[in-house]
């Protein structure tokens, strides 16, 4: 792919910005959208590349069209709705669907594009808005072979790229992948909780994980920087990952796997997301656990 290829972007949010940002920054010529006109009219100001007034508008000619938008369903109207994009995209256009999707219903988007003659792949991607940021992103992408190399140029301006397979396969490994990161950080909470109870210095059990078989990214990014802070922002919400561990429970139960850990995983995520409320952060968690531990960690002394 040229550098000169017209790229649309659509999800200026928080993880979306960075992202764009970095594809302008390759030499990318980047046109946005999204839902609050504001903030697209905001990143061509401030970023560069052209703001989309609507979605038409954005369809013209976008040779690659880049979502990352908060779920499958909003995909789907983008996509096909009353005012869908697809049918205006040019024959032979690439969409990249970086959200975090549902396997089953990205396989159905690109089965549904491909008898219009266009071609979707999904490309979940984790590392946060840090790495989002510096372009250092894991991307998870799923989807043919031959279309996926043509994209290789534009997805490596935002990250590393590994395959994960067919389409659907790199939704399927993000939705996994947070599940091992939720079951990570919800036993690490329960360890801070039982180790301070008995006396330990939490920053000590934190370092003593860090060091040894116990280490996850958990312990090395998020306990000492958000939950001893008592700080609780890390800038991933807590039902984002609530949403991504049904999504794992959906793949399990789809490929007939019995997963009792992981069911126990998303039961205790999705009540922390009851009790705490919508716009938590995901790093709150610990705030439920100590509800149900009748405890609180320490916090941090500095």
């Amino acid at each position: 792919m040229s550098d000169k290829q017209s790229i649309g972007f659509i999800g200026i949010g928080a993880m979306g910005w960075p992202m764009a940002t970095c594809l302008v920054r390759a030499g990318y010529r980047v046109t946005v959208y999204d839902a609050r006109t504001e903030q697209s009219e905001k990143f061509a100001s401030e970023v560069g590349g052209a703001a989309a007034a609507s979605l038409a508008e954005l369809a013209r000619n976008a040779e690659v069209l880049v979502t990352i938008l908060p779920n499958s369903d909003i995909v789907e109207s983008v996509l096909f709705g009353e005012a869908g994009i697809a049918a205006a995209l040019p024959q032979g256009a690439t969409i990249i669907d970086m959200t975090s999707g549902v396997p089953a219903k990205t396989v159905r988007f690109a089965e549904r594009l491909a008898e219009d003659g266009r071609v979707l792949f999904d490309a979940p991607v984790s590392g946060g808005v840090a790495r989002a940021r510096t372009g250092e992103l894991t991307i998870m992408a799923g989807g043919e072979d031959e279309v996926v190399q043509a994209a290789l140029p534009v997805l490596k301006a935002m990250g590393n790229v590994i395959r994960t397979g067919v389409v659907g396969s790199g939704h399927a490994m993000k939705a996994l992948n947070n599940l091992v990161s939720a079951g990570g950080f919800l036993i690490g909470v329960e360890a801070l909780l039982i180790g301070s109870k008995f006396g330990i210095d939490p920053e000590v059990i934190v370092d003593t994980l860090n060091s040894s078989t116990g280490m996850n990214n958990s312990t090395q990014k998020k306990f000492r920087q958000f939950v001893l802070s008592r700080g609780f922002n890390s800038g991933f919400a807590l039902e984002l990952m609530v949403k991504d561990l049904v999504i794992a429970l959906g793949v399990a139960h789809d490929a007939k796997v019995n997963a009792p850990f992981a069911n126990l995983c998303k039961e205790m995520w999705s009540s922390a997301s009851a009790v705490l409320g919508p716009g938590t952060d995901h790093t709150a968690l610990a705030r439920f656990s100590e509800l149900l531990a009748g405890s609180q960690i320490p916090e941090r002394q500095s």
